[in-house]
């Protein structure tokens, strides 16, 4: 797909992003680059040691240290990338872009990008993003962050205003609103006017309370269809027969809240039946 420029298969090479796991599962995120060397406690791995390998493959430190060496998923790159803001997790991105329907090419409304996990997410499905975001840091951070996972590329698809949503919502004809900041009711009329009649609007949001009234304000902003679900991500420990649920588990996050925008016309009457018709529908059964 055009505005990706990052290699995700062959060998590993200068400039590509790499995730070293050591033996008690810790990870590691680095971009290799031509005489750099990745530094912990257990020693040192050049960077030429890891250009020409295929992913998968053990190396190990000049102490000794073994690290299995791949290409970082973008769920792994979300939680090792560095963050100006709390990101959204893994387990929730996945229900947002079937929640609010992402599809390639679509015109989407971020606003509150925080580190870039949503936009980046947005962007391996193919939409068109902009995202509004109130502290220059922050989206300074986001951009980074994005660009480092996708390529210098993704920026043909991938713009970030300084601008705050409480005070409206300029772009016109959007076909999704994605909401992740403290009132995104206060947004949700903006969101009206911005979408096309059948665009999604999503809201996150961390307290049920947000959610409701966010409820509220679709009710009474010509949404309808509206939902509000909560993703708890449970995961399994299985070791020969030794099968039962993990100890701990990934619970409350965010409340989602998807809704559809409807058209502005009146109700339309059904035709009226031909007269013969009529006349038989009067008489009774």
């Amino acid at each position: 797909m055009s505005g990706e420029s990052r290699s995700r298969s062959g060998p590993l090479a200068y400039g590509d992003l790499v995730l070293l796991i050591d033996r008690k599962d810790r990870r590691y995120l680095t971009t290799l680059e031509e005489g750099g060397e990745f530094h912990t406690h257990a020693g040192v791995v050049p960077h030429l040691q890891l250009t020409g390998l295929d992913e998968g493959t053990t190396v190990r430190s000049g102490r000794g240290a073994s690290y299995l060496v791949l290409r970082p998923t973008l769920a792994e790159f979300i939680l090792k990338m560095k963050r100006g803001a709390q990101v959204i997790y893994p387990k929730d991105l996945a229900p947002i872009m079937m929640m609010a329907d992402i599809f390639p090419g679509a015109r989407v409304l971020e606003t509150g990008v925080g580190s870039g996990a949503l936009s980046m997410t947005l962007l391996r499905a193919g939409a068109e993003v902009l995202g509004y975001e109130v502290r220059e840091d922050f989206a300074a951070r986001a951009l980074k962050n994005v660009v480092a996972f996708h390529g210098e590329g993704i920026v043909d698809r991938y713009t970030i205003e300084i601008r705050d949503a409480y005070e409206g919502i300029p772009a016109t004809g959007l076909d999704r609103v994605l909401l992740d900041l403290p009132e995104p009711w206060q947004v949700v009329p903006h969101a009206a006017k911005a979408l096309h009649p059948g665009g999604l609007v999503l809201a996150y949001t961390p307290s049920i309370t947000q959610a409701v009234r966010t409820r509220e304000a679709l009710e009474h902003n010509g949404f309808g269809m509206a939902e509000t679900v909560e993703v708890l991500n449970r995961g399994w420990h299985i070791e020969g027969q030794a099968v039962r649920p993990n100890h701990r588990m990934v619970a409350h996050t965010a409340f989602l809240t998807s809704a559809r925008r409807l058209s502005d016309s009146a109700p339309v009457d059904p035709p009226a039946p031909p007269p013969d018709e009529a006349a038989a529908a009067d008489e009774p059964a």
